[in-house]
């Protein structure tokens, strides 16, 4: 029987994992951990198509919305980031692209 608590050593192929390949998995998640000061954002601030700053933020030099893996936010969030920066720019208070071209 095969014991479901202990630690993985081996791949789906069935061979063991070099040292190596150990220490680039513990470095990919540790980088997977580590998230920019520029994406986090305190409990209390709410976001609302109104808090234009706080919406800058989440948008890159592009236009685009920053995706849910780079930013950090949860689901959720994220759902409410995106259309509230889209009522914004609808509405005018952000630009819908970049002004570079």
């Amino acid at each position: 029987m095969k014991d479901f608590n202990s630690k993985k050593s081996h791949n789906a192929m069935g061979k063991k994992f070099s040292k190596t390949e150990r220490e680039d998995r513990a470095d990919r998640a540790e980088r997977m951990q580590r998230m920019s000061a520029r994406y986090q954002i305190s409990d209390d601030i709410v976001i609302d198509y109104k808090n234009v700053p706080v919406l800058q933020k989440f948008i890159n030099d592009r236009g685009k919305i920053v995706p849910r893996r780079i930013s950090g936010l949860t689901a959720k969030n994220q759902r409410l980031l995106n259309t509230a920066i889209k009522k914004a720019r609808f509405l005018g208070l952000l630009s819908v692209g970049s002004s570079k071209r």
